[in-house]
């Protein structure tokens, strides 16, 4: 990248067989910054998740002919939270917009509003997709969940419907390569790093070609590691719960007694009430036992959960 005055934007890009899209992305970031931000240099971080298509033959020859395009090549698919993750540290840029993946179902011209704020002193600029073109069940299931999330977790900052493309001041990304973290929730970790924070509105579009690479299952993975990463409602949702069995079983034993002392028993067959009372007791018990032990864990989790970074990567170009 040639040495000058200006600032520069970075973009980590995440790709995984996208060979369908990479120039048509690729060409609309440079229209963008070509006709929109020309007073700012740009820094495009492109990382290859271990294609098995064309998709890092296509990155190279992009990377041969613009030196402000970096690649990384990762030795196998870990994952776009993770390779996106590992891809900070090598930014250099005033600013950086963490993930913009190349299928460009979040719009790139949004970049061109989180310049405008990020100037006016916003250290955090997030885009709020609560518009979806999807269909109204998956649309329904996210919602629910970004609703979930944001009211059980201490992000509290930030409302629904953000995820990881968003515009942060290099002191923020600074701050977050210093996580280590096996498995990061980026959304989460940036929430809670600064407060100067705005949000833009827009609508998640579908792809243009190919297939997404996230399945269900693997949606329901990272809404999973976002909830225990940033909430321990789980845990104490359980305690609760144990200790509301537990009271209720003591009810049922009074009502047992009351019952065997005034209404001579009739009110069960023998032994029946005891054997209830008993199960549903003592699951309570074993309920609240388990969610005090859970708490322990959940804090213990929260000191140890930095293991070596787990991305190895094979082949870096223009850095």
């Amino acid at each position: 990248m040639e040495k000058n005055n200006k600032k520069t934007i970075s973009l980590i890009c995440p790709s995984y067989n996208e060979e369908d899209n990479i120039i048509l992305f690729y060409d609309r970031i440079i229209k963008i910054f070509t006709e929109k931000l020309n007073q700012y240099s740009y820094e495009i971080i492109m990382v290859d998740d271990c294609s098995v298509d064309g998709t890092a033959n296509i990155l190279r020859q992009i990377a041969k002919k613009d030196k402000c395009v970096k690649v990384i090549f990762n030795t196998r698919n870990y994952g776009v939270h993770k390779s996106t993750f590992n891809a900070i540290k090598y930014v250099t840029g005033d600013c950086l917009v963490p993930m913009l993946p190349v299928d460009m179902q979040d719009t790139p011209e949004l970049i061109i509003e989180f310049v405008e704020k990020w100037e006016k002193g916003y250290e955090i600029v997030y885009g709020i997709k609560k518009e979806r073109d999807e269909n109204f069940l998956i649309k329904s299931m996210r919602n629910l969940y970004y609703v979930l999330l944001t009211k059980i977790s201490y992000m509290n900052n930030i409302p629904p419907y953000v995820g990881e493309f968003q515009l942060i001041d290099k002191k923020i990304y600074h701050e977050l390569v210093k996580y280590d973290d096996y498995y990061p929730y980026i959304r989460g970790i940036i929430s809670t790093l600064s407060s100067k924070s705005i949000g833009i509105n827009y609508k998640w579009a579908k792809r243009l070609k190919g297939k997404s690479k996230i399945n269900l299952l693997k949606l329901l993975d990272i809404g999973i590691n976002g909830i225990i990463s940033f909430s321990n409602f789980p845990i104490r949702f359980f305690a609760f719960f144990g200790i509301a069995i537990s009271l209720a079983s003591t009810f049922f034993i009074f009502i047992q007694i009351i019952s065997h002392f005034f209404f001579q028993g009739r009110m069960l067959v023998p032994g029946l009430s005891t054997l209830i009372v008993a199960l549903f007791f003592f699951s309570g018990v074993q309920f609240l036992f388990l969610a005090i032990l859970g708490e322990y864990i959940s804090a213990i989790h929260s000191q140890v959960r930095k293991p070596p970074k787990n991305v190895i990567v094979r082949e870096t170009i223009n850095f």
